[in-house]
């Protein structure tokens, strides 16, 4: 009669190893498509769905990136992290949103002016090879920390380089949000 009463000790055993498997298997194509996925991807793109192409959209960017105000000559990439890896866990996947893009007329310098922000120069590093020939030839790039935490409001982490010259700006992002509270655009 101990051997009717339930599962017993290995049976159970058995269960947790069959639910941790299925835990770490990939997800599907459909759930793939669900809303969780909009992060690096919004309609109207323009680019036809393809995989790792290089957009164009500047809307997406702008409402991110309040702070550089309207955009213009843009490319960039929204790049998964883990996607289809057979060593990534299950949940959510980060979303890299790197780039380069033109800033209106004079905004560059507006921005590296502001003495609080402390720009030091400081080449963009890990770029793309797709978006490495839209960046400026002799460009003379300037970083600020502190211009990193004002775009980025603490909410995700991100990396925004300047070249005045040029009014260019280079950006590398992991899962940049829309801010809940629009900041004014402009330096």
């Amino acid at each position: 009669m101990a051997g009717t009463v339930g599962i017993g000790r290995r049976g159970l055993l058995a269960l947790g190893a069959v639910m941790a498997v299925a835990a770490c298997a990939p997800p599907s194509r459909e759930a793939d498509s669900g809303k969780g996925r909009e992060k690096g991807r919004e309609k109207g793109s323009g680019q036809g769905g393809a995989k790792d192409a290089v957009r164009t959209d500047s809307a997406p960017l702008e409402r991110r990136f309040t702070l550089l105000g309207p955009l213009s000559d843009v490319h960039w990439l929204g790049i998964s992290s883990g996607e289809n890896s057979r060593t990534s866990a299950p949940g959510p996947i980060d979303v890299r949103v790197v780039g380069v893009a033109r800033l209106e007329a004079g905004a560059g310098a507006a921005i590296v002016a502001v003495p609080q922000r402390d720009f030091r120069p400081g080449q963009p590093d890990r770029v793309p090879e797709k978006l490495a020939a839209f960046l400026p030839k002799g460009a003379a790039w300037v970083r600020s920390e502190a211009f990193n935490q004002e775009v980025t409001g603490g909410r995700y982490i991100g990396q925004f380089s300047i070249d005045v010259r040029t009014d260019r700006v280079y950006f590398d992002t992991v899962d940049p949000s829309v801010p809940s509270v629009p900041a004014s655009t402009g330096p």
